[in-house]
């Protein structure tokens, strides 16, 4: 068995405020706007949710007077003004500690499986603590100019970065090699069965049913300021997708890291004995 723990995250709305709409209103884009009626009318037209709020930031750049158009530097700028939820820059050197503290023979990695924009979010303070960052990226023309998707990660697709960091396939090594996940390994570095993901979402729902189906452990968190969401995330309770619900609250006191910390200590006891037996 694998003495490697891995706790991988979504980002928006489960780290962090959604980083998307934040980078929207601080260029004066009306968001109510982009996102319930803009961004809606293309998904009713059948577009992939992801995929179509990818295109409404590159049709709504292109509409821009040149100098104020979104490109690369306008998402890794932003990405120190990302609003994190309660202890959030302080959890990742806290779960380090408290693994080794529980047996030092164990290590805990962290990732991130984002329908979020991933050069966003490669610039936040926080992005150093993570193993690998799988999100949705744009590609860029010559003046680093917002032109086309390059990677869409949406629903199902979060499900293939799972089995990636199962296999070991992080890192810039794999970053070219998409094909490589539907390779055989003899022996996986990370079992899905020694996994945390913690979500918020629709898009995260894949993952908490690869979760339970094997034996991993799925978390929902919630904005406690966004009643809807609350509700919506109650629901994976009662569908049974998921093992608790929290408050998006990082702190050391709080509910969620408790119920992280037995989720290691679990996980800890568990591949002890079978290496002991």
């Amino acid at each position: 068995m694998s003495r490697t723990l891995a706790l991988v995250f979504d980002f928006d709305d489960t780290l962090a405020h959604d980083s998307t709409t934040d980078l929207l209103a601080s260029k004066g884009v009306d968001v109510a706007r982009f996102w319930a009626k803009e961004n809606k009318t293309l998904i009713e037209a059948g577009w992939d949710p992801v995929l179509s709020y990818m295109y409404q930031m590159i049709q709504l750049s292109q509409a821009l007077d040149p100098g104020q158009r979104l490109t690369k530097s306008t998402l890794t700028t932003f990405g120190p003004q990302v609003r994190f939820y309660p202890g959030v820059p302080e959890l990742f050197p806290y779960l380090r500690d408290f693994v080794r503290a529980e047996d030092h023979t164990f290590q805990l990695e962290f990732y991130i499986i984002s329908s979020g924009l991933g050069d966003l979010i490669r610039a936040t303070p926080i992005a150093r603590e993570f193993t690998d960052i799988f999100a949705s990226d744009f590609a860029y023309d010559a003046d680093g100019q917002l032109a086309f998707p390059q990677r869409v990660v949406s629903f199902t697709d979060k499900t293939r970065y799972l089995f990636q960091i199962s296999k070991g396939q992080v890192g810039p090594e794999f970053a070219n090699k998409p094909f490589e996940v539907n390779r055989k390994v003899r022996e996986l570095r990370i079992p899905l069965a020694n996994m945390i993901f913690i979500g918020d979402g629709m898009t995260d729902v894949p993952c908490f049913s690869l979760m339970a189906k094997n034996n991993g452990t799925a978390l929902a968190v919630y904005d406690r300021d966004n009643h809807e969401k609350k509700l919506k995330a109650w629901g994976f309770v009662e569908d049974g997708r998921v093992k608790n619900l929290h408050s998006a609250n990082y702190r050391r006191d709080s509910d969620l890291v408790g119920s992280i910390e037995m989720s290691l200590r679990f996980l800890i006891s568990k591949n002890r004995s079978v290496y002991q037996g």
